[in-house]
């Protein structure tokens, strides 16, 4: 065997050394339900603040975002309006409700072949700010 066909026998060292090892532990378990509604839940602060700063001057209305019973509220205050949609953290899904209680959606979470945490619904893959987007658009910009 000559040493050009010795060095043909080894995995391609050099590539695998170049390219970083990946830690699939973290990312799957910054992938758990309880890790993506945090995220979830200051991405909806956030969201809710830059709607307020974006209220004209003297503007009759607010949102927040309240803790409530292992969930969170976003809240929309006006003069003769209260409406509000609800997160709440579940074995399996993160439950979105409106108002009244009724179901609006569930957000499940699953981490793919390719090591992205996707989030579903109704097994619709949806980015974060799709998912925010289908639960608060109503309530940040419709009827005021």
């Amino acid at each position: 065997m000559s040493d050009n066909d010795k060095a043909n026998d080894k995995p391609n060292d050099q590539a695998n050394k170049d390219q970083p090892k990946f830690d699939w532990v973290t990312a799957r378990s910054s992938c758990s339900l309880p890790n993506v509604f945090k995220t979830l839940r200051l991405q909806v602060e956030e969201d809710a603040k830059t709607r307020n700063a974006l209220r004209p001057n003297n503007s009759p209305y607010e949102f927040s975002v309240k803790e409530n019973d292992g969930g969170f509220t976003v809240l929309l205050a006006a003069k003769e309006v209260r409406r509000s949609v609800a997160f709440s953290l579940s074995e399996h899904a993160i439950a979105v409700r409106d108002g009244v209680g009724s179901p609006m959606f569930e957000v499940t979470v699953a981490f793919d072949d390719h090591g992205k945490c996707r989030l579903s619904i109704n097994g619709e893959e949806r980015e974060f700010w799709q998912v925010r987007r289908m639960a608060l658009e109503e309530l940040l910009f419709r009827g005021l």
